[in-house]
């Protein structure tokens, strides 16, 4: 599905449509729903930890992250 952003057409995510997620530290701070998701039918923002380990599960939809590669910056 497409969303409108000024000139700019994205691509929108589904949240919770998948139980595993690939992120990069681009992505960090991480937070599910990420950027770029839906939002009306999903659960609060929650921010997850994943600098340490390299993965993290969100305790409301239990999607699981796995960082792919280091952490930016």
């Amino acid at each position: 599905m497409r969303k409108r952003s000024g000139d700019r057409t994205e691509q929108l995510i589904q949240p919770n449509a998948e139980n595993q997620y690939k992120v990069r530290g681009e992505d960090v701070p991480l937070s599910c729903p990420m950027p770029g998701m839906y939002l009306w039918n999903s659960h609060p923002k929650v921010y997850l930890p994943i600098e340490n380990s390299g993965h993290a599960k969100c305790p409301y939809c239990g999607a699981s992250y796995t960082l792919i590669d280091g952490l930016s910056g």
